[in-house]
């Protein structure tokens, strides 16, 4: 396969794997949000990262001995900052409803994510008018703005599609929300894309590891392939880490405050029909879908780094991606059910502007590649 055919196939698995990784929680009964949450953060932003590591990065203590601390510091605490953002995610949705929220958090973390990879470029942000110049000097370069542009733009009618929904599905009577309450809501979608992007930042920060994890996997396969293939694996013990840090700190507080902690290992009386180990099952389920995300994700990036094409548009590229299939699959397991003509049109017409705005962004890599040849 291609280097940019395989950079692209495997970033619709890690987006794809993203979409589904909530669906189990549909089947999760007796917990409350924070056992959930806590568990399957442990999973996703804990455990498998550390597992990977260590199972994929050849040499990985090694690595993590020669790997320059700042990077490593830089993207432990941007993680950190993102596991706010995760909780601002959850308020959010609240005062305005999942698909505003979802819409507006990922339209902001795809523009400022994509934003910052481009500005810093190889180097630094010190460089940043440098870098830009560069960027936007590449053959395709105008193509893989407008991709961006129209992909968030399918983004944010794709919200309001989603909003349209649930105002169509809630029964006749049910108040929309206040004004302060909208005003709310949006302030914490904003927090939440901003932070959401912070988490492609410290990606973007935690390169030099992956840097030195590629120097130790010289020569080395792992499954058959090039050990070099998993080289950002090395970052995630990192980034995820400070996640996990920060949510695991707000779960406990709730648990605190609402004793709801032992439930984990035993449910509450009254919860007959729940099971723990489906909860466990499921929250479990949950991590590995959110880790495979990035696991996918970075062979996406490493293969668009073979073909020196616009590796900073990895970002874009998952967001837009994530978006598109999630609503591909709401539509899937019928969540647009008994919605207006109207409801439907603009989902039509989101989903057709997603679909543009990916197209194009891939023809303008594929420009750089082909120019680069």
């Amino acid at each position: 396969m291609p280097p940019l055919a395989a950079s692209i196939f495997f970033h619709a698995i890690g987006a794809t794997a993203a979409a589904c990784c909530y669906v189990p929680q549909k089947k999760v009964q007796g917990w409350s949000w924070q056992s959930y949450w806590l568990t399957q953060a442990a999973f996703c932003w804990l455990l498998l990262p550390i597992i990977g590591a260590f199972l994929t990065v050849p040499d990985f203590w090694q690595v993590v001995q020669t790997a320059p601390r700042s990077a490593m510091l830089n993207s432990f605490l941007l993680g950190a900052a993102y596991g706010i953002g995760g909780t601002a995610f959850g308020v959010a949705i609240r005062y305005v409803g999942f698909s505003i929220t979802y819409a507006a958090a990922i339209g902001v973390s795809t523009v400022m994510g994509t934003a910052y990879a481009i500005a810093k470029g190889g180097t630094s942000l010190a460089d940043a008018g440098a870098n830009i110049h560069a960027f936007l000097a590449k053959t395709g370069a105008q193509w893989v703005v407008i991709g961006i542009a129209i992909g968030v733009v399918g983004v944010v009618f794709c919200g309001v599609a989603g909003r349209w929904k649930e105002r169509d599905q809630v029964p006749a009577g049910n108040a929309a929300p206040s004004g302060n309450n909208l005003f709310i809501g949006l302030a914490l979608c904003l927090l939440a894309g901003v932070l959401s992007a912070v988490y492609g930042i410290s990606l973007t920060e935690g390169a030099p590891i992956a840097k030195v994890a590629e120097e130790h996997a010289a020569g080395h396969t792992v499954l058959g392939v090039d050990a070099a293939t998993f080289c950002s694996n090395a970052i995630y013990p990192f980034s995820n880490s400070g996640a996990f840090l920060t949510t695991a700190l707000y779960c406990l507080f709730l648990h605190r405050k609402h004793k709801t902690l032992g439930e984990i290992v035993a449910l509450p009386e009254g919860e007959e029909k729940a099971s723990l180990p489906v909860n466990w099952a499921m929250a479990i389920l949950t991590g590995c879908l959110w880790y495979g995300q990035f696991f996918f994700y970075g062979f996406g990036h490493f293969y668009i780094m073979k073909v020196a094409g616009f590796e900073q548009t990895c970002w874009a590229i998952h967001m837009i991606l994530l978006i598109l299939l999630g609503t591909l699959i709401g539509v899937v397991f019928k969540e647009w059910k008994a919605c207006r003509p109207r409801t439907y049109a603009l989902l039509s017409f989101s989903i057709g502007l997603l679909i543009c705005g990916k197209l194009l962004l891939d023809y303008g890599n594929y420009l750089g590649t082909q120019a680069h040849h």
